[in-house]
């Protein structure tokens, strides 16, 4: 499995030990499921951001007419 190599701080070295400690865990687990969760989250943002990007694409019409004020000028209108 490839690895990784990470600096840390003294202080983040220190509370990462503690916290490792704390859960029974190795500081190698830790900072794996932290990167894991962090990489989840990512993913799910992505997810909803295309979704929703989906959505107000089928929906944009609906969107102009709700909010005019909001619409962008047409093509060769002053802004």
């Amino acid at each position: 499995m490839p690895a990784l190599n990470v600096e840390f701080s003294d202080r983040e070295l220190e509370d990462l030990r503690q916290m490792a400690k704390e859960r029974g865990t190795s500081m190698k687990a830790l900072v794996r499921e932290a990167a894991a969760a962090g990489i989840a989250r990512h993913r799910a943002l992505q997810e909803g951001a295309e979704e929703f990007r989906r959505f107000f694409a089928a929906h944009a019409a609906e969107f102009a007419a709700a909010f005019p004020d909001d619409e962008p000028p047409a093509k060769g209108e002053a802004a």
